[in-house]
């Protein structure tokens, strides 16, 4: 059953709260139980709880965050997209803070999150400089 636009946002408010908390249950609590997330490198995970146990790790480990820099709604299509800078440790670079911009797209079913597809640069900014990333590097 679709959902209204202003149901969409307070999911989307929600979810960026629980991401900035790192709040993994919260994060979980909002996608349906078949949800898929496929990442920028093409990997697919199917299934909420594989999709818990996939982020659980990174969420213990903390110390990142995302920056929303637009929200947009389409009611219709029961889909949110929305643009996105991390910040946070830095795979490659022990010890370091990396900076990347990616887009999420969420796609609704029953109010809840049924697939999201993440993209990001393939480039990332570490101190001050630009690192291309190669095919050994991607997470």
């Amino acid at each position: 059953m679709p959902v209204k636009r202003d149901a969409l946002s307070r999911t989307i408010e929600k979810w960026l709260s629980a991401w900035d908390r790192h709040d993994l249950d919260e994060v979980m609590s909002l996608f349906g139980e078949d949800a898929v997330f496929e990442t920028w490198t093409g990997m697919k995970v199917v299934g909420r709880e594989n999709i818990r146990k996939a982020w659980a790790e990174w969420f213990e480990t903390g110390g990142f965050r995302f920056i929303s820099e637009a929200i947009v709604i389409d009611e219709q299509e029961q889909t949110v997209v929305f643009p996105w800078i991390y910040e946070g440790p830095a795979k490659c670079f022990e010890g370091k803070i990396e900076k990347r911009r990616g887009i999420d797209l969420l796609r609704f079913a029953d109010g809840l999150i049924a697939e999201k597809v993440t993209w990001t640069k393939t480039s990332l900014e570490v101190e001050g400089r630009r690192i291309t990333l190669t095919s050994g590097e991607r997470r």
